[in-house]
């Protein structure tokens, strides 16, 4: 990557966005620069109705490495750890970037074609779905540096493998092959070319109707905050307001007529 070279490509392929993490040289680990940008890109695709679902992958051998170290301050001299505290970067651009992907307007499916360390898992886990190349891995890395896990780890991980799974990932650090990641449920799939596997999924998605799909990520991702009351007064108030959508409508219809449903995200 040269100097004027963007941290994020963007390009799209019919209805798909595609985002590539494009700091190859450094395992696509995060810098502000590379956050800011990111953002710029969901901000093209929440802009952009022709689009219904996107792809987060990365460039060269890794998917994220986290953080790039670079940018903290650890020279020796007064005041180390006030200038080397993670706290502001994260409150400042991982939190952000993890709150942007899980509440995007549309579908989200990461290509995760090599490791993911860090905040990097916690990105793929911020993610909908996530199909792995068969030699990616996952690395809760915190605990090497006297860290916890962030960007939406600690609730992530252990909703993803369950509690006792997540432990003991985050205390080890231990690093996790692709085909454990699907066997844990913390990843959808593993194929051979992730990156085409992850297109054709959002292809998918985005012929399917739009808004059913992120009122279903949002009831799902929130229901262990809920209890089953809650959670059914839920699904009755997003099942009422779909009602009143194009796709609701069509899909019904389809049925009826039995025929293929023409779905436009409406």
């Amino acid at each position: 990557m040269t100097a004027a070279e963007p941290a994020v490509l963007v390009e799209q392929d019919g209805a798909v966005a595609i985002l590539t993490l494009n700091r190859p040289q450094t395992l696509n680990s995060f810098t502000r620069q590379m956050h800011h940008e990111l953002w710029a890109a969901l901000d093209q695709v929440e802009a952009n109705p022709a689009i219904r679902a996107l792809v987060l992958t990365g460039a060269g051998r890794a998917f994220c490495a986290g953080a790039d170290l670079s940018e903290f301050d650890f020279a020796e001299g007064p005041d180390i750890m006030q200038r080397a505290d993670p706290g502001p970067i994260i409150d400042q651009a991982f939190n952000p970037t993890t709150r942007r992907l899980t509440q995007v307007r549309v579908p989200t499916v990461c290509a995760v074609n090599g490791v993911a360390a860090g905040a990097g898992a916690s990105v793929v886990m911020a993610c909908d779905i996530a199909i792995a190349a068969p030699g990616a891995s996952f690395i809760q890395a915190f605990s090497k540096i006297g860290l916890v896990p962030d960007s939406g780890g600690t609730w992530l991980l252990p909703q993803r493998v369950g509690l006792a799974r997540a432990m003991a990932l985050a205390f080890t650090g231990d690093k996790l092959a692709a085909a454990d990641a699907k066997a844990m449920g913390m990843i959808w799939d593993v194929q051979d070319d992730a990156l085409a596997a992850a297109k054709a999924m959002a292809q998918r998605l985005a012929a399917m109707p739009t808004k059913a799909l992120v009122a279903t990520r949002h009831l799902l991702r929130g229901a262990h905050t809920h209890s089953l009351d809650e959670q059914l007064d839920l699904e009755r108030d997003v099942q009422s307001r779909l009602g009143f959508t194009h796709d609701y409508i069509e899909g019904v219809t389809a049925f009826l007529q039995k025929r293929p449903a023409q779905f436009k995200g409406e």
